[in-house]
């Protein structure tokens, strides 16, 4: 019996070897062209040991701007990796895309329910989008979408407003939960807050000023905490992170301001473990790394706040950690590159490579 055990879990383990979808197993890196023509998906397929393909190009079926979006999370992928979405910021759309084990099918394009949709979330069965209205002569606010089994999305909430009509915003985030929504505003320094109810409908918003000046992005860590970058406008030297602890109304301050004595860091990651956050600097052309404590304190890894350097002129946007935390990867537009580093033990940063074909109008950046 013992003999018939064993041979039954090696022939088993065989056959899923043989039958598994390498593309699956490695993993892949997404970005978004934002072209002003053809918007398109770039899919750079990921090997086990962290190095990137060249990237191959799937069309939106939409427009982008063709230019930089100021935001966080032109992409978002299901828990599941069975859909990708993606903003068309130039045809005020969400497209929605299959994943398959090495490609990616699309399956439809709706209306955002506003003007140039920058940002999106997506949790449980639930897709929120955020609309940076203004920029184009409208006004600024959210949509809401129920995600189907098949991809199809059925708008539930439509331009619900931030603040003010005029908000520069940069992102939209569900909390882990899914219960809880923010959305960072950085003309107006604000944090907006919108509790989600059981049928997926935003309340609010609810509106928390933030510490520091020009919150840009954030990414949500273990036990509600939440980190956001503080650009202050790009002044020289000045950026820093902040982080908080969130309730369905309010945001409690953890850190007031932790400086990383760099510029304009806007974009911000965290590993899923919750143990580092890093932050893209850029105006500075790097990317700076923190330790997280249990209570949501935090402590540069270096103390110059230099973790990684992309080079000059390389002007770092979106940041991105493969599932298992292995490696950040770093949109870097101003030299067309995709950059990959290992992400040590201890949360330092090693270069690893760099993947051409990214355009300098590109948006958004997930790995997995």
């Amino acid at each position: 019996m013992k003999l018939r055990l064993g041979y039954t879990l090696v022939l088993s383990t065989v056959i899923a070897m043989i039958t598994a979808p390498a593309f699956a197993a490695a993993g892949a890196v997404y970005s978004l062209s934002n072209a002003s023509t053809d918007n398109q998906v770039l899919v750079f397929t990921r090997t086990p040991d962290g190095a990137l393909s060249p990237a191959v190009a799937f069309s939106t079926g939409g427009t982008g701007t063709g230019k930089g979006l100021g935001n966080q999370g032109a992409l978002a992928i299901d828990a599941a990796n069975r859909f990708l979405f993606a903003v068309n910021a130039g045809s005020d759309s969400i497209s929605v895309f299959r994943i398959g084990d090495n490609d990616l099918s699309l399956v439809s394009v709706v209306p955002s329910g506003g003007r140039q949709p920058i940002s999106l979330t997506v949790c449980h069965n639930m897709l929120y989008v955020l609309n940076n209205g203004a920029a184009v002569g409208a006004s600024d606010g959210i949509s809401g979408f129920v995600v189907g089994r098949n991809g199809r999305l059925r708008r539930i909430v439509s331009g619900l407003p931030l603040s003010a009509p005029s908000v520069g915003p940069a992102q939209i985030s569900f909390n882990t939960d899914g219960d809880v929504l923010l959305v960072a505003e950085k003309a107006t320094n604000n944090i907006d807050l919108f509790r989600i109810d059981d049928d997926g409908i935003a309340h609010g918003p609810f509106v928390v000023a933030s510490q520091g000046q020009t919150p840009f992005g954030f990414a949500f860590g273990k036990r509600n905490q939440v980190f956001v970058s503080d650009a202050f406008g790009g002044a020289a030297g000045a950026g820093a992170l902040s982080s908080y602890r969130v309730s369905d109304r309010t945001l409690t301050t953890l850190t007031a301001l932790a400086p990383d004595n760099q510029s304009a860091p806007c974009w911000v990651v965290l590993t899923t473990d919750g143990r580092f956050a890093y932050t893209t600097n850029t105006a500075s052309g790097n990317v700076s790394g923190y330790a997280v404590g249990f209570g949501g304190g935090l402590q540069l890894l270096n103390a110059n706040g230099l973790a990684a350097d992309t080079g000059a002129g390389s002007k770092p946007l979106d940041a991105a950690i493969s599932n298992d935390n292995r490696y950040l990867y770093v949109l870097t537009p101003g030299t067309g590159n995709l950059q990959g580093f290992t992400i040590t033990l201890d949360g330092s940063l090693t270069p690893l490579i760099q993947a051409p074909g990214i355009p300098s109008s590109s948006s958004g950046l997930i790995a997995r």
